[in-house]
């Protein structure tokens, strides 16, 4: 009697940490699709700003079409971009050429004191700080689950329901150089 007890505890107890190992991988997983939508919503944000600021900057430096392509070109990567890799590389795309177009600024006071480029500039900035928030909070949720799904006793319910490892959102160590512009 009292082995049968034993056992029924014994099993008891693995399914019930089984279920709350499942849970607590389901839990960071929806964790991490939230952080990514936090991410998601930002980098929208900036997309919707950038058609303002390439007018803005049209009219002062019309000239600099190539700078404003690259923004634009930039910008459609980025919105088109799949995965979290793809998606870094696009928004270190757009942001060295947006480094570009506010050092242009420098070239032209007309551009520099227009009140709608420093509104625009002002806003850009303010959303960068809520991307690298965004970014931080993804990335430290990605490891936690990376490394649930990789130590035990959680990588054994991770490899029996196929919860795979996720990629962080990557920053490119070019972009964080000074930016070269040319006139």
């Amino acid at each position: 009697m009292w082995i049968f007890i034993i056992l029924l505890l014994i099993v008891v107890l693995v399914v019930g940490g089984g279920i709350v190992l499942y849970n607590g991988l389901v839990s960071q997983r929806n964790k991490i699709e939230g952080a990514w939508a936090q991410i998601d919503v930002q980098l929208k944000r900036r997309y919707d700003l950038i058609p303002n600021l390439v007018e803005t900057v049209k009219g002062y430096a019309s000239h600099e079409k190539e700078t404003l392509d690259a923004v634009i070109t930039a910008r459609n990567a980025g919105m088109t971009a799949e995965g979290a890799h793809d998606q870094a590389e696009a928004e270190n795309m757009l942001t060295g050429a947006l480094k570009s177009v506010f050092a242009l600024s420098e070239a032209y006071p007309d551009l520099k004191a227009n009140q709608n480029f420093l509104n625009l500039q002002e806003e850009l900035t303010g959303t960068e700080g809520r991307i690298a928030y965004a970014r931080q909070f993804y990335n430290d949720s990605v490891r936690t689950y990376n490394t649930r799904i990789e130590t035990f006793p959680g990588n054994l319910v991770a490899g029996s329901f196929n919860f795979g490892p996720r990629e962080y959102f990557e920053g490119d160590g070019d972009a964080r150089g000074p930016v070269n512009v040319e006139f």
